[in-house]
């Protein structure tokens, strides 16, 4: 598996696209904030120079953070079919080519991750008007959103895997992670999209509390989805 993981995670580096992508989520959020400190001076009665609402996009965008998990699955997951076949016809067992792109691909997602949070604590802090606990209350509710974020990663994971169009995979997760807690009323306190609005509201109203409820969620589909990705993929005709 050593061997598999070292040139997976070279032929990883070489995608331009990994860099392409982490560029420019960077830039999103230097953006957002820069945007926010000219404006209160374009504006005296600008409201939202101030890191809490700098804060607040980033809880709101969970959906955008796994689009951007999207794109790093795909960078060893899309079009590499002949390449698995290969590896499988060489000797390497199914399960480490699911597992190997899993853990390289959520390793840097990860890493992209952390270094978002830590930029936008670093600009909300120095050019916005910094309020209160805001980075605790910040930190609060990311950890709230980490175990929903990596479900969400995992299920993308699994359905490239199996080959879904990306189109699919987008459209299920439009269900589950924004129109879930409207439509499974048997289950409303649990649903992704459900918590994530309560994460945000909690967090605007400045009562954000570490809340198990997305903990038992993600863990719950983090499990099925990558029990139901091994299973999957391990049988799966690879032509």
């Amino acid at each position: 598996m050593i061997n598999y993981m070292k040139s997976e995670h070279y032929r990883l580096l070489r995608k331009k696209g990994l860099y392409i992508t982490s560029v420019i989520c960077l830039l999103l959020i230097v953006a957002a904030a820069v945007v926010l400190y000219y404006s209160q001076y374009l504006d005296p009665n600008f409201p939202y120079a101030t890191s809490m609402f700098l804060y607040s996009n980033v809880i709101s965008g969970a959906l955008l953070i796994m689009i951007v998990g999207l794109l790093f699955n795909s960078a060893l997951t899309g079009k590499e079919t002949s390449l698995i076949k290969q590896s499988v016809s060489f000797g390497i067992s199914r399960y480490t080519i699911f597992w190997s792109k899993l853990i390289l691909t959520l390793s840097y997602f990860l890493l992209l991750c952390v270094i978002g949070l830590l930029l936008t604590i670093a600009l909300g802090e120095t050019l916005l008007a910094s309020e209160e606990q805001s980075v605790s209350n910040f930190l609060i509710a990311s950890s709230n959103m980490v175990p929903i974020v990596l479900s969400g990663f995992f299920m993308i994971h699994v359905l490239k895997m199996l080959k879904v169009s990306e189109v699919y995979i987008i459209i299920m997760f439009l269900f589950i992670f924004i129109f879930s807690g409207d439509l499974l009323y048997m289950l409303f306190d649990y649903t992704p999209s459900t918590l994530l609005n309560e994460n945000l509201m909690s967090f605007v109203n400045y009562s954000v509390q570490f809340d198990y409820r997305h903990w038992v969620t993600g863990i719950m589909i983090s499990v099925i989805s990558l029990l139901i990705g091994v299973k999957g993929f391990a049988k799966q005709n690879i032509d």
